[in-house]
């Protein structure tokens, strides 16, 4: 069994997670692209009964009618998602806030219904190791 650990940006919360996540989703939704300000969010999914929080307490914001987001109250990391009436006894984390964020691989992406058009073709962007040369 594996434990996987993380927190938010400033380190005020911390959390373990034990065992294998159910699925690593990349999630295209306008709610968690607002919330992210991101493009696009990935979330790992787990029983709820395997997430611990090792140090401090998120502030959970209710963004829709049954879904909760629980995020750090000083420095904003969005860290959990949990919708008891879709999906009981699961909690989502969003993976970018592992230690080790390449712990879990993604395997598939979600709400690409609501995908930004091009999101669809960003894999085609010029990349840079870092920064583009400065004209």
């Amino acid at each position: 069994m594996s434990t996987i650990k993380g927190g938010c940006h400033c380190g005020a919360i911390r959390y373990e997670v034990e065992g294998e996540a159910i699925v690593h989703a990349l999630c295209h939704c306008r709610d968690c692209r607002l919330h992210a300000g991101a493009p696009v969010v990935g979330w790992t999914m787990y029983p709820d009964s395997a997430v611990k929080v090792t140090k401090g307490e998120p502030k959970v914001y209710r963004s829709s009618e049954h879904g909760r987001r629980h995020f750090c109250g000083d420095c904003g990391t969005g860290l959990f998602y949990v919708n008891a009436d879709m999906m009981p006894g699961i909690i989502d984390i969003q993976s970018a806030t592992y230690d080790d964020p390449e712990a879990v691989p993604a395997t598939m992406q979600i709400q690409v219904a609501e995908r930004l058009r091009w999101m669809e073709h960003a894999h085609e962007l010029p990349a840079f190791e870092r920064y583009p040369p400065q004209p």
